[in-house]
Parts: structure tokens; C-alpha cells; sequence
């Protein structure tokens, strides 16, 4: 796919691994609009793209009318969709029992309804668009999703039972929806992140911060956003990817601590 003049749905495209992606695909000469709850971040990326060139939303990724009508509205306002990425996520940190209990179960579904449910809502309804779309290539394609997961979907660590249960989830839908959409000429693919450097690592000890980084095979260090921007890149531009799921790690493999 040519990104030049496509059009892109990035949730969580605010701030981390998304901004990095926006930022990615503008300098292809895309436009893009940002899926976030974070109107202030959205506003600073924004200012920094050239003008017009991306646009925010306030979306629920987990809320169906949310969804809907602001992936209906991306295309009203930029005249197609082409490219959806699926970053917006959450974590908690809860054992399936403890000394303070069982895991509570609004806690364990608040995971997976934004991860899993909300990743499913927003693929759904861009895929329901893009399959409006004229092919833009000579195989009858006509658009991409891309899914973010995580190692954790394969090493879950203590405590990660919810987000690794949600991310997994996203793995395990990523070929039967490539399946599903193969007959519209939409291609479906999954990022799977090691660890990468975001700012919530930047609240970590200094000594924290080394260790996790030991933990890297190579190169010994956390990735960086701009890594899995490009690999996202490569994703939509490459017609032929298509059923994927992409550790980008480091060959990391998590223990479970």
C-alpha cells in the first residue's frame, strides 16, 4: 500500500506507541485520526503535524456507539479509511487469588473490554468502511488492520493474568478475522511488543530500569516507540503480510517475575 494520501485510525494515539505511529504515518503523507480520551495529548500532536493533516476524537474504544459513529466520522471528514491501528490498552496488576482475595471480577472485565472487546469494536467498524473503499492495488486490496498484543500474551508474568487473558485474545482473533475479511481485500496483522520504552518506565528506579533491560537478549535495551511505529509502516505497506502476528522483543522471553 502507498501510504500517501490513505487515511488511518490510530486509537490511543495520544501519547506512547501510538503518537509514535501517527507521527510515522504523517511523514508518509498519510492522514490520520487520533482515537484517545486524552483531548490535551491529541491537541500536542496535532500542533506539531502539518496542518489538516490529523484530527482527534474523543472515543470509548469499548463503547459501541462511540465507535461507530466516530469511525463514520473520519470518513466524512477525510473521505475514506484505509488503515486501522488498535493501540489503546490498560493493565492491572492482580493475582487470580491473593492474602486480599480472589481477583475481583469488574477488574479482571475492565481489562478485557478495552483490550480484547475494545480492540474487536473499533476493527470491526473500520473494516465495515474500508470495505467500501475502490482497490488500491492490483489484488484487490483495500485496506489494513493492525492489532497491538504483547509478550504477555505468551509469558505472562505474576500478576498479569487480566492483560495477558486480553492479549491473547487479540492473538488468537487475528487469523480468522485476516479469514473473515480476506474476501473484501483487507488485510489483518498484530504487533506483539516486548519491552518498550514508554513514559510510564520513566517513574522506575534507576537500578529497576537496568534490570529490565538486562533482561533484553539483544540489543540489551528496551525499544523504543519509533521501533514499532516502523514496524507498523512496514505492515501497511507491505500487501503480502497478511495473517500475522510480529514479536518485536529483542528475543526477549519474560519469566515469571
Amino acid at each position: 500500500m502507498e501510504l500517501h494520501g490513505k487515511v488511518a485510525i490510530v486509537t490511543g494515539g495520544a501519547s506512547g506507541l501510538g503518537r509514535a505511529t501517527v507521527e510515522a504515518y504523517v511523514a508518509k503523507g498519510a492522514n490520520v485520526a487520533i482515537f484517545d480520551m486524552n483531548e490535551t495529548k491529541a491537541l500536542e500532536v496535532i500542533a506539531q503535524c502539518p496542518t489538516g493533516s490529523v484530527a482527534f476524537w474523543s472515543v470509548n474504544v469499548a463503547d459501541e456507539d462511540s465507535v461507530r459513529e466516530a469511525v463514520s466520522a473520519v470518513v466524512s471528514h477525510f473521505g475514506a479509511l484505509h488503515i486501522c491501528n488498535n493501540y489503546a490498552g490498560i493493565g492491572n496488576a492482580v493475582k487470580t487469588l491473593s492474602k486480599k482475595g480472589v481477583f475481583p471480577l469488574d477488574q479482571y472485565m475492565n481489562v478485557i473490554n478495552v483490550n480484547l472487546v475494545g480492540t474487536f469494536n473499533v476493527a470491526r467498524y473500520a473494516a465495515e468502511q474500508m470495505a467500501n473503499n475502490e482497490p488500491i492495488n492490483g489484488d484487490g486490496g483495500r485496506g489494513v488492520i493492525i492489532n497491538t498484543a504483547s509478550i504477555a500474551a505468551y509469558e505472562g508474568q505474576v500478576g498479569q493474568l487480566a492483560y495477558s487473558a486480553s492479549k491473547g485474545g487479540v492473538v488468537g482473533m487475528t487469523l480468522p478475522m485476516a479469514r473473515d475479511l480476506a474476501s473484501y481485500g483487507i488485510r489483518v496483522n498484530t504487533i506483539v511488543p516486548g519491552l518498550i520504552h514508554t513514559p510510564l518506565f520513566e517513574a522506575l528506579p534507576e537500578q529497576a530500569y537496568q534490570s529490565l533491560e538486562a533482561s533484553v537478549c539483544y540489543p540489551q535495551r528496551l525499544g523504543k516507540a519509533e521501533e514499532i511505529a516502523h514496524l507498523s509502516v512496514f505492515i501497511a505497506e507491505n500487501d503480502y503480510v497478511n495473517g500475522e502476528c510480529i514479536r518485536l522483543d529483542g528475543a526477549i522471553r519474560m519469566q515469571p517475575r
